[in-house]
């Protein structure tokens, strides 16, 4: 529920008092003796729904647009026409349980905090995401995204969009490119000073191996089913006025990780096994910035003003389409990378089945089969090492090349300029008595 406070301006006090009885509201009104055009300040708790449509009734009724208005939170009332009212705006649909407009923008705006803390918050994450990342702590990672201030940005250019606020759209898209391109150069300075430190002697293979690391190279689909949950459940908070704290972490985990994969991979020196990462921070931020907007719209935020309207749809319509253009291109990507995977999982089975026919027919059995796959963008197989097991009573079978074209046979053709033209099948051998 909300306490809202309002002046009411000279000559309407009875409309403004005659409104809230209509409406069926409760509320205490004194003097505003400042000596300024306003004779009255009214005081009344109304449930959270309720904050919007009643402010449009008052400004019906003469309560001035830009008049001394305040919304706070009323811990509880004891009244039994506040539950009668309750109760009305429980059974209307049409407001849902969203909070106002007003109350809206105000979360967004103070969601975006000041820059100085904005750049530091977001410096000092992505620190903690470089080191979590190397280190393969889940933990840690988990503690970057706690303190990643990048809800705040997201959510005022969806705010902004919605309520035709300008000032608010350009900041937060503003604070959300300097967000990503300030979590990439932490990443990579802080990457970079740890490997000529020698503080993580390892080589780029060796660190691009990494789990934590590794899984974040090759996004698929399912990194986008989680930006967009992640930005729909970022405008539902907002809009209801539920905590966006936990909202944010998630928000945090579609975005800084990725960023900071972006930045290990400059400072090894192999951009071009980070192109997913680079590609998913995009495809995220479009995520999170698109579904938000397309939410809040869906619930019915508009400007204020009536004028304003038509020109506030045609802005979000048209944003909404731009990054939905956008997000299609760059999921493309992703999508490739899903297709990759199915494929690689094929020819997992088919390498396998090839190499037992040609063991079965050289009186040998397959141990192990290890398949190794490149580190660019999309993961395709280039290296199988096959474990042979044989009879110590004869010599080792000489199916190495055999092996080799059975396995280029059933390889797929390859979809990245970094992928082999034709697969290295590496054969040990152990002797296996019966």
């Amino acid at each position: 529920m909300r306490l809202v406070q309002v002046l009411v301006p000279a000559g309407k006090r009875e409309t403004v008092l005659r409104t809230l009885d209509d409406e069926g509201v409760d509320y205490a009104v004194s003097d505003e003796s400042s000596g300024r055009e306003f004779v009255a300040v009214v005081t009344f708790p109304v449930p959270k729904e309720a904050v919007e449509p009643v402010l449009a009734r008052l400004r019906d009724a003469g309560i001035e647009r830009d008049a001394y208005t305040v919304v706070v939170n009323a811990e509880t009332v004891a009244s039994k026409r506040f539950d009668a009212l309750a109760e009305k705006y429980k059974e209307d649909e049409e407001n849902g349980d969203r909070i106002a407009r007003e109350e809206l923008a105000s979360k967004a705006a103070e969601l975006a905090p000041s820059l100085r803390t904005y750049v530091i918050m977001t410096v000092i994450s992505a620190f903690v995401a470089t080191a979590g990342l190397l280190l393969n702590s889940p933990a840690v990672v988990v503690g970057s995204m706690v303190i990643a201030p990048l809800v705040g940005p997201a959510m005022a250019a969806s705010v902004g969009t919605v309520v035709d606020d300008d000032e608010m759209f350009v900041r937060g898209v503003r604070l959300q490119a300097l967000g990503g391109i300030l979590a990439v150069g932490s990443a990579a300075v802080f990457a970079f000073v740890l490997k000529e430190s020698g503080a993580v002697p390892l080589s780029a293979a060796d660190v691009l191996t990494v789990p934590e690391i590794d899984e974040r190279l090759s996004p698929d689909l399912l990194s986008l089913v989680i930006a967009l949950g992640a930005g729909a459940a970022g405008a539902i908070s907002l809009s209801t006025g539920v905590s966006t704290a936990l909202v944010g972490v998630m928000i945090a985990a579609a975005l800084i990780p990725p960023t900071a994969v972006v930045g290990i991979g400059i400072a090894w020196g192999a951009p071009e096994a980070v192109v997913g990462s680079a590609i998913l921070v995009l495809v995220n931020i479009l995520s999170v910035n698109f579904v938000a907007i397309a939410v809040l719209w869906k619930q019915g935020y508009q400007p204020e003003r009536w004028i304003r309207q038509s020109e506030a749809r045609r802005t979000t319509a048209y944003r909404i389409v731009a990054l939905g253009m956008g997000l299609l291109v760059l999921s493309s990507f992703l999508g490739a990378v899903t297709y990759t995977t199915y494929r690689n999982a094929g020819f997992q089975s088919d390498a396998q089945d090839a190499i037992e026919t040609v063991l079965a027919d050289a009186d040998a059995r397959l141990l192990s089969l290890d398949i190794r796959y490149n580190t660019g963008p999309l993961p395709e197989p280039d290296h199988v090492v096959v474990t042979v097991g044989y009879d110590p009573q004869t010599d080792p079978p000489d199916v190495q090349d055999t092996l080799s074209d059975r396995v280029n046979a059933v390889a797929p053709d390859p979809l990245s300029p970094w992928a082999p033209e034709e697969i290295t099948v590496e054969v040990r051998y152990i002797a296996v008595a019966d």
